[in-house]
């Protein structure tokens, strides 16, 4: 097992995410479909350089949130895809979620080791409304393990969390998988220590239990 201190210590799962992505086809309408699920209107979080893409965001507790991320029209679309398959989307789901992490290259390769291949390591950044620029390292969204069921990983270094300056009101309950292959899935994220309960299923999907102030709601892909 990876073992050293890069997730958190912490053998509570809910203390391990960052942040779950809901990626949608147009931003706004992510916004709304949040907004009538939770209670919560996202607050705007800023454009991502070069990606073609901008989000907004609604804390889910303490240094986690959501992730409501969708095309930039203020941006030129770059020569590849949109991440996370924004271009195929025809609706705003859930696509993804990132753990907490740090010394990341090292991290990366000791999964590596124990046959968990989270990509490179890369480097990413935005500026909030404020002015204040995010800079964050992250192992490469774009390298898809398990259907996404295994998460990729991001270190904020010394720039502030976002869900500080995320819309309040809602909390993250639980998070658990499906997998047509589960003891195999399960047995990558015990590799990374990361105790997400992972079901057999026919395809990959990740379901996120979130309390809003409209109640209890699930979001699933």
């Amino acid at each position: 097992m990876v073992s050293n201190a890069q997730p958190a210590k912490s053998a509570d799962l809910l203390a391990q995410i960052d942040h779950l992505v809901y990626a949608t086809p147009d931003l706004q309408a992510g916004i709304d479909t949040i907004e009538k699920l939770l209670g919560v209107r996202a607050t705007q979080g800023g454009q991502h350089p070069g990606l073609g893409t901008r989000n907004a965001l609604v804390a889910l507790g303490p240094a986690r949130y959501l992730e409501i991320i969708g095309p930039d029209p203020e941006q030129p679309k770059p020569d590849g895809p949109l991440r996370f398959g924004i271009d195929e989307l025809r609706s705003p789901t859930l696509v993804a979620w990132v753990a907490k992490g740090t010394d990341l290259d090292r991290f990366a390769s000791r999964a590596a080791a124990h046959g968990v291949k989270l990509g490179e390591v890369i480097s990413g950044s935005r500026r909030r409304p404020d002015g204040v620029v995010l800079s964050w390292r992250y192992t490469d969204p774009r390298t898809v393990v398990a259907g996404g069921v295994v998460p990729y990983f991001i270190d904020w270094g010394t720039s502030p969390h976002p869900a500080v300056t995320a819309a309040a009101g809602a909390s993250l309950v639980g998070l658990r998988a499906e997998h047509p292959d589960a003891d195999r899935v399960s047995k990558m994220l015990e590799e990374i220590g990361l105790p997400l309960a992972v079901r057999r299923g026919p395809k990959p999907a990740l379901i996120a239990t979130i309390d809003g102030t409209r109640g209890r709601v699930e979001l699933r892909n």
